[in-house]
């Protein structure tokens, strides 16, 4: 297969820039550079096996799936079916976190409460040297990517638990999690790379998307530490709807993404540390 026969196949199956995605696909195919596809004469083995990806392409399996790769917060993160694609989107978190807790050097205790590929937890412990993490994760086929990227990329430094949220004990200084958030009626709507591939539990909200919001609202309490933050990612008009779900914690800001939607919510424990709440007034 030529580069200009998986650009027109790609181009049919109205996959976004099937140039670009051809000669990223060739290079993965070939092993070189994407900037050497131009002039790369690939041998009959490697001419199938760039048939076969781009193959998989057209019936939009995800490309992450296909290289088996994603960058997040300039990591590489192996993933692959059965856990969701990391999403610059999902950065906001990162950036969140590093506003409201400016010393890098601080020991905190970090949970990940639906970790998926441990993207955001490890992320984290690379800006919080001294931090230590822990990812719970329910879906065995994202815990085995969590639990590989975390050997890899921080090998000592976390624990990944096959556990749902509840079993997280606390107390932990930094929570973060990506909860699914997407109305269950909405999701064979979205891109057919996500509807037709990602698993379905890091997406469905239930009826109105906000089922995990309601669980988190009963568990956060219990879990953070005195003056300890969650951060949260919600969907597209989802802010409104979170202050009410969070009576028990304070709503410190909710944060927008590169493309000014509201993505981050950030939650504050009010108890001071001694356990109790402040009085107002």
């Amino acid at each position: 297969m030529t580069l200009e026969d998986a650009t027109r196949l790609l181009a049919e199956a109205e996959i976004e820039n099937p140039r670009g995605e051809a000669r990223l696909l060739l290079a993965h195919a070939l092993g070189i550079d994407r900037d050497a596809t131009l002039t790369a004469t690939p041998t009959p083995d490697q001419a199938m096996r760039f048939a076969a990806l781009v193959s998989r392409r057209t019936v939009h399996e995800p490309f992450a799936y296909i290289t088996g790769a994603k960058e997040f917060w300039s990591m590489a993160f192996d993933v692959g079916p059965g856990v969701l694609v990391p999403r610059p989107d999902t950065e906001t978190l990162i950036e969140e976190a590093l506003r409201v807790i400016p010393d890098r050097s601080a020991a905190l205790r970090i949970a990940d409460l639906g970790t998926g590929s441990g993207a955001i937890l490890l992320a984290a412990l690379t800006e919080f040297p001294n931090a230590r993490g822990v990812g719970f994760e329910s879906a065995p086929q994202a815990f085995a990517w969590a639990k590989a990227n975390t050997e890899r990329l921080a090998p000592g430094r976390a624990e990944i638990r096959l556990a749902d949220w509840d079993a997280a004990d606390g107390p932990f200084d930094l929570v973060f999690s990506n909860p699914p958030y997407i109305p269950s009626g909405d999701i064979e709507s979205l891109a057919l790379d996500v509807s037709r591939f990602e698993p379905r539990g890091a997406l469905d909200g239930g009826p109105d998307g906000l089922d995990a919001y309601r669980a988190l609202g009963t568990l956060l309490p219990r879990i953070l530490s005195p003056g300890g933050h969650a951060l949260l990612e919600i969907g597209i008009g989802q802010a409104n709807s979170m202050e009410r779900l969070f009576p028990e914690l304070e709503l410190v800001r909710i944060a927008p993404d590169l493309a000014g939607i509201p993505r981050c919510v950030v939650l504050r424990n009010r108890k001071d540390c001694l356990g109790k709440t402040p009085s107002i007034g």
